[in-house]
């Protein structure tokens, strides 16, 4: 297999995303989490911007990474003064990195005009910084920054510059489609031209997806010569994002014959997911590779191929990828899926077992009244369970209540809630405020529960979604919520469905506290 450098950005490029911010504990959990994967550079922030980044590289320096390179990234040194005068370059060498990211102007526009100096002065900037880094014995990655444009406009000029990085002694030349306006085939002509112009050297690839085409940019790089590729797990970053590593690395690795990291792949979904977590943003669930839908199957001809060959309608194992295959309910689905999902719950069960057609019936029953379980796989295997007589209440509901105010005094929560339980015989009573009903419902129940079932302190609700099942109706009608729960570890989602919005937000959380402890359980 060839081999290839993923270079993560996720902490620098990343970090520039609207609505995310890393602290230093997060970033040191970024890299640890990458290192496990396997990527081979690391670039972790700017030292000279801020005094939180330069407060990281200290603590990482602590860090025994087994498998990357950690990259401190910042700009060559500023027009006209000597390059060890140079504030962010001394940065750069107080972070302590063995290997530096230096970005330069290679676009003519940027050279006259927001750095307000001349072509000749850039390209001193580009040498000079460039040696005075590989003089102090690091690796030395030169990201030529607007370089497609640069290209467009000037081309002799963009080639000038990756000439000076490379009469600096740069280890490797990354051409940066900084707009992300560069279209594919372009991108493939200016590779293959760079790879040309400087055999031997290690060429890389940085694009930015503002025309929703920096992974397919990536990939064609790959194939005009480029060998080091710059992007982002989650394709976080500035404007629409970079180059999505989580896409780009299987696509590479399974379809295209490459070695692009040194760990699993198996660990892709479980590296998607903690970064996603950390960054506080969530897997969309179509994202290929990785997304709850990316192996979910709904229509019954799917399902039925599915079953019998699963490359029939799968274009990879979801194994490869550690994510797994997943059957809808709905409408659309046939029986083939609701056999399938039985099977997953009671695998004993048949077609012609007499509980199957039970389930069946009370499916059909539940679905009239405006119950989906396509999402809810919690919900549904509950349902299996009780239709079965496989499922034992952990806790009996005597009573709850709930009511608001209206205006809140000032600073203060407008709800509150009282519920009463029992387990085993033994009651439990509590109360709770909360800012709203289902708020103040949901913390009543767990403290009483908490009581007798301690492990129900670590779950906690991540969405919450209403969706109105009659319009016609107007404010009477019946409402579906779908609450998603996890435990840190893990994630479910249950349903509830009542013209009383309080109780079908009520069935949805009993139903996901019931699943934890039936999870608990079976472990």
């Amino acid at each position: 297999m060839l081999k290839l450098e993923m270079f993560d950005t996720t902490l620098r490029d990343g970090a520039q995303t609207e609505g995310v911010s890393f602290s230093v504990s997060d970033k040191l959990a970024v890299v640890k989490t990458l290192d496990a994967f396997g990527v081979r550079y690391i670039e972790a922030g700017n030292p000279g911007s801020n005094p939180k980044d330069m407060e990281f590289f200290a603590a990482a320096s602590d860090l025994n990474l087994q498998h990357a390179k950690l990259v401190a990234f910042g700009s060559t040194k500023r027009k006209n003064i000597p390059v060890e005068d140079d504030g962010n370059v001394r940065s750069l060498l107080q972070a302590n990195t063995s290997c530096v990211a230096i970005f330069g102007k290679s676009w003519g526009l940027h050279v006259t005009e927001v750095l307000s100096t001349t072509f000749e002065e850039n390209l001193r900037c580009v040498l000079e910084t460039v040696r005075f880094f590989r003089e102090k014995g690091k690796e030395v990655i030169f990201d030529a920054e607007h370089f497609f444009d640069g290209c467009r406009s000037n081309r002799d000029y963009a080639l000038d510059v990756l000439g000076a990085a490379v009469e600096g002694g740069a280890d490797v030349l990354v051409l940066c489609d900084t707009n992300g306006g560069t279209m594919p085939l372009q991108v493939y002509e200016i590779v293959e031209l760079v790879c040309g112009r400087f055999p031997g050297m290690r060429i890389g690839i940085h694009c930015h997806n503002d025309m929703g085409c920096a992974v397919a940019n990536s990939m064609l790089a790959v194939k005009a010569g480029a060998v080091h590729v710059q992007g982002t797990f989650t394709g976080i970053g500035e404007r629409c994002g970079n180059a999505d590593l989580g896409i780009i690395i299987p696509n590479l690795q399974l379809k295209g014959g490459y070695e692009c990291i040194s760990g699993n792949l198996e660990k892709l979904c479980e590296t998607e997911i903690k970064i996603a977590e950390i960054a506080n943003l969530p897997v969309p669930h179509n994202k290929p590779y990785v997304g709850e839908s990316a192996f979910a199957h709904k229509g019954g001809m799917h399902i039925d191929g599915v079953d019998k060959v699963s490359h029939s309608f799968e274009h990879i194992d979801p194994t490869f990828v550690g994510n797994r295959r997943r059957f809808l309910l709905s409408e659309v689905s046939g029986k083939k899926a609701v056999l399938l999902k039985i099977r997953d719950v009671a695998p004993e069960l048949t077609k012609d077992s007499p509980e199957t057609a039970k389930i069946l019936d009370k499916l059909k029953e539940l679905e009239h009244e405006g119950y989906q379980f396509e999402a809810a796989d919690a919900s549904f295997e509950l349902l299996v369970k009780k239709v079965i007589g496989k499922f034992r209440p952990h806790f009996d509901l005597n009573m709850y209540r709930a009511s608001s105010e209206s205006p809140a005094p000032d600073g203060e929560m407008n709800s509150n809630a009282m519920i009463k339980i029992k387990v085993d015989g033994s009651a439990e009573t509590t109360a709770a405020v909360g800012n709203g009903p289902v708020n103040a419902l949901d913390l009543a129940l767990r403290k009483a529960l908490c009581v007798f079932y301690p492990e129900l302190s670590n779950v906690h609700l991540i969405d919450y979604k209403v969706r109105v099942l009659e319009t016609g109706r107007a404010t009477g009608s019946r409402v579906r919520v779908l609450i998603e729960s996890t435990d840190g570890h893990r994630k479910w989602i249950t349903v509830g469905v009542s013209t009383d919005i309080i109780e079908a937000s009520f069935v949805a959380l009993v139903d996901s506290l019931e699943y934890k402890l039936c999870m608990e359980e079976n472990e």
